[in-house]
Protein backbone atom coordinates (compact mmCIF):
# COMPACT_ATOMS: atom_id res chain seq x y z
CA UNK A 1 0.00 0.00 0.00
CA UNK A 2 1.34 3.17 -0.69
CA UNK A 3 0.00 6.31 1.28
CA UNK A 4 -3.08 4.13 2.41
CA UNK A 5 -4.10 3.59 -1.26
CA UNK A 6 -3.79 0.26 -2.29
CA UNK A 7 -1.72 -0.21 -5.60
CA UNK A 8 -2.01 -2.91 -8.43
CA UNK A 9 0.31 -5.00 -10.03
CA UNK A 10 -0.22 -4.12 -13.71
CA UNK A 11 -0.44 -7.42 -15.41
CA UNK A 12 2.02 -8.79 -18.32
CA UNK A 13 1.32 -6.35 -21.51
CA UNK A 14 0.80 -9.85 -23.93
CA UNK A 15 -2.32 -10.21 -21.92
CA UNK A 16 -5.26 -9.18 -24.04
CA UNK A 17 -7.03 -5.98 -22.97
CA UNK A 18 -10.37 -7.99 -22.33
CA UNK A 19 -8.14 -10.12 -19.86
CA UNK A 20 -6.32 -7.73 -17.94
CA UNK A 21 -8.73 -6.79 -15.26
CA UNK A 22 -9.67 -10.01 -14.31
CA UNK A 23 -5.81 -11.04 -14.06
CA UNK A 24 -5.77 -7.86 -11.78
CA UNK A 25 -9.41 -8.57 -9.88
CA UNK A 26 -8.52 -12.14 -9.02
CA UNK A 27 -4.78 -12.97 -8.44
CA UNK A 28 -3.66 -14.82 -11.67
CA UNK A 29 -0.12 -14.71 -11.90
CA UNK A 30 2.41 -16.13 -14.74
CA UNK A 31 0.23 -15.74 -17.87
CA UNK A 32 0.76 -17.74 -20.66
CA UNK A 33 -0.77 -18.49 -23.73
CA UNK A 34 -0.44 -22.92 -24.28
CA UNK A 35 -1.13 -24.44 -27.70
CA UNK A 36 -4.78 -26.10 -27.53
CA UNK A 37 -5.57 -24.79 -24.00
CA UNK A 38 -6.05 -20.64 -24.55
CA UNK A 39 -4.73 -18.41 -21.88
CA UNK A 40 -3.48 -20.19 -18.29
CA UNK A 41 -2.19 -19.12 -15.66
CA UNK A 42 -1.55 -19.84 -11.93
CA UNK A 43 -4.31 -19.19 -8.79
CA UNK A 44 -3.77 -19.27 -5.45
CA UNK A 45 -6.29 -21.70 -3.05
CA UNK A 46 -6.55 -21.93 0.72
CA UNK A 47 -4.62 -24.58 0.64
CA UNK A 48 -3.64 -25.64 -3.03
CA UNK A 49 -1.86 -23.75 -6.09
CA UNK A 50 -3.69 -24.24 -9.28
CA UNK A 51 -3.35 -24.10 -13.13
CA UNK A 52 -5.82 -22.40 -14.63
CA UNK A 53 -6.70 -23.41 -18.03
CA UNK A 54 -8.92 -21.65 -20.91
CA UNK A 55 -9.26 -17.98 -19.11
CA UNK A 56 -11.62 -15.74 -19.88
CA UNK A 57 -12.94 -12.71 -18.50
CA UNK A 58 -16.30 -14.83 -16.96
CA UNK A 59 -13.51 -17.47 -15.55
CA UNK A 60 -11.97 -20.41 -16.73
CA UNK A 61 -12.59 -24.06 -17.77
CA UNK A 62 -10.53 -26.12 -15.64
CA UNK A 63 -8.09 -26.88 -12.99
CA UNK A 64 -5.36 -28.46 -11.82
CA UNK A 65 -4.76 -28.63 -8.17
CA UNK A 66 -1.20 -29.00 -6.75
CA UNK A 67 0.02 -28.48 -3.39
CA UNK A 68 3.02 -26.34 -3.78
CA UNK A 69 3.66 -23.30 -6.50
CA UNK A 70 6.99 -24.62 -7.64
CA UNK A 71 5.02 -27.81 -8.73
CA UNK A 72 2.53 -26.15 -10.46
CA UNK A 73 4.68 -22.95 -11.97
CA UNK A 74 6.92 -25.50 -13.32
CA UNK A 75 4.48 -27.80 -14.52
CA UNK A 76 2.70 -24.74 -16.17
CA UNK A 77 6.26 -23.29 -17.78
CA UNK A 78 6.80 -26.71 -19.61
CA UNK A 79 2.90 -27.68 -20.74
CA UNK A 80 2.95 -28.21 -24.65
CA UNK A 81 -0.65 -28.86 -24.47
CA UNK A 82 -0.86 -32.35 -25.00
CA UNK A 83 -2.67 -34.06 -22.32
CA UNK A 84 -2.31 -33.22 -19.07
CA UNK A 85 0.44 -30.83 -17.11
CA UNK A 86 3.45 -32.71 -15.91
CA UNK A 87 4.36 -32.95 -12.14
CA UNK A 88 1.94 -33.86 -9.21
CA UNK A 89 -1.26 -32.27 -10.01
CA UNK A 90 -3.38 -34.01 -7.23
CA UNK A 91 -7.00 -33.10 -8.99
CA UNK A 92 -8.13 -31.70 -12.26
CA UNK A 93 -11.95 -30.04 -11.54
CA UNK A 94 -14.44 -28.16 -13.51
CA UNK A 95 -17.73 -28.22 -14.97
CA UNK A 96 -18.22 -31.47 -15.12
CA UNK A 97 -14.50 -32.83 -14.60
CA UNK A 98 -13.70 -34.28 -11.06
CA UNK A 99 -10.42 -35.94 -11.83
CA UNK A 100 -7.89 -37.89 -9.42
CA UNK A 101 -4.44 -37.73 -11.32
CA UNK A 102 -3.80 -41.52 -11.74
CA UNK A 103 -0.50 -41.17 -11.76
CA UNK A 104 -0.91 -40.57 -7.80
CA UNK A 105 -3.53 -43.04 -7.17
CA UNK A 106 -1.37 -46.51 -6.66
CA UNK A 107 1.18 -43.96 -4.77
Amino acid sequence: MKGGVKTRVKPPLRVPPALQLTVLENGYSELREVPGQGWCGLLAFTFTWAIVVKLTPGGYARRYCYEHHQDAAHALQAWSGAGHPSGPWIKCKGAGIDLLNPELQNV
